[in-house]
């Protein structure tokens, strides 16, 4: 985790809020300048009355309104409910007052709201709305917002701190206005907080128009490991599962479909068309896309295969071709492979060079003129071994292969016998055809089950 360099910071609790001081370093003829950071709920802001300079009253809070994009988490404006509609306050001229008031700082600084949709609203966006927590990898359902005033002599502003997902912001809604909001703030702290950082929290909007304007991207998701991204689409509610699948780009799209159930894969790509389809598909491993295409109609897969580049098409259709239950059926075509003669620098040269995903390469394979399997080495003797040796020299005496046509129990009885962590599969002419790697044989291992 990063180290923090924030200035000493000590807390107390104040009968309606929690503030924060801060002291920053200062030398010893200079005055330290003082910070105060004053915690406060959300729920406990809304409809709080909005007056001016002179205690005349010019409307309630009705919503916060939160940039997005580059400005992502800062407060915008306060979205005012007046006699004439709604309008919306730049924060800067909004203070709050010990009474638990707002003050307009100019009653100028009230404008009409004419395009709601610039802004992301805290409590029409959030409240009750699923998000992903980034850091704990996972949905949770939004109860309460946590923001600060950040005070420096005369200006505060107002930034988003957390979102609270506990019980904590669902019993101050439950009892705001059955209770004083002191005494009410009071109660909610005998519950331990559960809250996520604003910075690790990630907004997901189904309609795609607004999604647009709001620019919200879902960068973060990518960097996720794929399992981990197939279990936030699986928790997501459908609209919200559709908003975040189709911001993704082709690759990261193509790794999280592998990892997901067949009847989720079908939902997933229901709204969209075949030439996006195809994008992702050919992103895809071919054994798994192979199996994909063969879950759907095969209307909608021809369309698909009709879509795809003719390479990768090609290799998927000859997967097609193939029981599902056999080893050929669960198998990939995408393997690192070189000729017979090959050096230990031109095995490299193949490893620099493969398409597929690079995680998943064990071995390196020796085919002959005919792509007969002549022999394979493992990576590990490739990393330790000089660039001109021959790999017919590190190869294995002897090189296990099975049958296309082998069925998958005794595939998985091989694997568990010399502890396997891929096999090549050949055909009748001991052609190599493809490989299947271990993962292949678990997840067919835990359909058993």
């Amino acid at each position: 985790m990063p180290v923090s360099t924030s200035p000493p910071v000590r807390e107390y609790t104040h009968p309606m809020e929690t503030r924060v001081e801060t002291r920053p370093e200062q030398r010893a003829d200079q005055r330290p300048e003082q910070h105060i950071a004053t915690r406060v709920s959300l729920t406990a802001l809304l409809g709080t009355p909005v007056t001016d300079a002179q205690g005349h009253m010019r409307g309630k809070l009705k919503d916060i309104a939160v940039s997005t994009g580059p400005d992502g988490g800062k407060v915008a404006g306060l979205v005012l409910k007046t006699r004439t509609g709604l309008a919306i306050v730049p924060s800067q001229d909004v203070m709050e007052t010990p009474a638990g008031t707002l003050e307009l700082r100019s009653s100028d600084a009230i404008t009409p709201l004419h395009d709601p949709g610039n802004y992301l609203y805290l409590q029409q966006d959030l409240i009750d709305r699923q998000i992903i927590d980034i850091h704990g990898r996972k949905v949770v359902r939004v109860n309460d917002v946590d923001l600060e005033w950040l005070g420096r002599g005369s200006v505060h502003l107002l930034r988003v701190a957390e979102v609270e997902v506990g019980l904590r912001g669902a019993f101050r809604r439950l009892f705001k206005g059955l209770l004083p909001r002191p005494q009410l703030e009071k109660l909610s702290r005998r519950f331990h907080p559960r809250a996520i950082p604003w910075q690790f929290v990630d907004v997901i909007e189904p309609d795609p128009a607004r999604r647009v304007k709001l620019r919200i991207e879902h960068e973060r998701l990518a960097e996720m490991h794929p399992s981990e991204l197939a279990e936030i689409l699986e928790d997501l509610a459908p609209a919200e599962r559709e908003a975040v699948f189709i911001s993704l780009d082709e690759e990261v799209a193509a790794e999280a479909l592998e990892e997901v159930e067949p009847k989720l894969q079908k939902a997933l790509l229901e709204k969209l068309d075949e030439e996006r389809i195809a994008d992702i598909v050919e992103e895809m491993d071919p054994g798994a896309a192979a199996d994909l295409l063969a879950e759907l109609p095969e209307a909608q897969s021809d369309a698909i295969l009709e879509e795809m580049e003719p390479e990768e098409r090609h290799e998927v259709e000859e997967l097609l071709e193939f029981d599902e239950n056999s080893a050929a059926g669960c198998m990939t075509t995408d393997f690192v492979f070189v000729g017979i003669d090959a050096t230990v620098a031109q095995a490299v040269q193949a490893l620099r060079t493969f398409d597929g995903d690079p995680e998943t390469v064990t071995e390196v394979f020796m085919l002959d003129d005919k792509r007969i399997l002549r022999g394979a080495v493992s990576l590990s003797r490739i990393v330790v071994s000089l660039p001109e040796t021959r790999l017919s020299v590190l190869t294995e005496p002897r090189v296990l292969s099975c049958p296309a046509d082998m069925n998958q129990n005794e595939l998985a009885e091989i694997f568990d016998k010399y502890n396997l962590h891929a096999l090549a599969v050949v055909d009748a002419q001991n052609h190599m055809v493809g490989l299947v790697q271990a993962e292949q044989v678990i997840s067919f291992l835990r359909e058993k089950l």
